[in-house]
């Protein structure tokens, strides 16, 4: 899951490179030139949809989404364990229900041939395909982690089912810091 992850975020970082190279390509057209592109905002609203569903998948499989967990930490490790599957498959519930959503979207797209009311006048199907192939990618990454997580329940492992899904503690994330530093020097 971290390769899953990890091409994610690369996918998710050229997108918004190449955005940052047009907007400022924009912005100087604009300014030397008195010439707009027309349509980067366009573009920009069409790099957030997809790119969103792909940092979802990231923070889900990374375990960054944010959870409260001041009275998670100071339960029993059995009620931590419930509630980990809980938050597992509620997220892959979420992710499904967006994905159905998505997909019906981008049907009505296609049914009545929607354009974008922009200068560029874009074929909507375009965009909302790349939107759904994106929302299929961080539904796929949820529905992996839960089943993983039903898999321990059903074994009775609290402790992996902790170890694996429980949001990550103070300690834990200096931990990680302290490595990537040492990584780095």
């Amino acid at each position: 899951m971290k390769t899953y992850s990890r091409i994610c975020a690369i996918v998710f970082g050229l997108m918004m490179t190449a955005l940052c190279v047009v907007i400022a390509a924009e912005t100087i057209l604009r300014k030397l030139l008195n010439h707009s592109l027309a349509g980067v905002d366009e573009l920009s609203g069409y790099a957030i949809a997809i790119g969103a569903p792909l940092c979802f998948a990231v923070t889900a499989v990374e375990r960054s989404h944010i959870r409260i967990n001041l009275l998670h930490m100071r339960m029993p490790e059995r009620a931590q364990a419930v509630l980990n599957l809980l938050s597992a498959v509620s997220l892959a519930a979420l992710a499904i229900f967006l994905a159905v959503f998505t997909v019906r979207t981008v049907q009505e797209t296609q049914m009545f041939g929607s354009v974008a009311q922009t200068p560029w006048m874009t074929p909507l199907i375009w965009p909302q395909m790349f939107w759904m192939i994106g929302m299929g990618v961080f539904t796929l990454a949820t529905i992996l982690l839960a089943l993983r997580a039903l898999a321990l329940a059903g074994r009775g492992n609290g402790a992996a089912l902790t170890r694996d899904f429980a949001p990550e503690t103070v300690e834990d994330e200096l931990e990680a810091e302290l490595s990537d530093l040492e990584a780095r020097a």
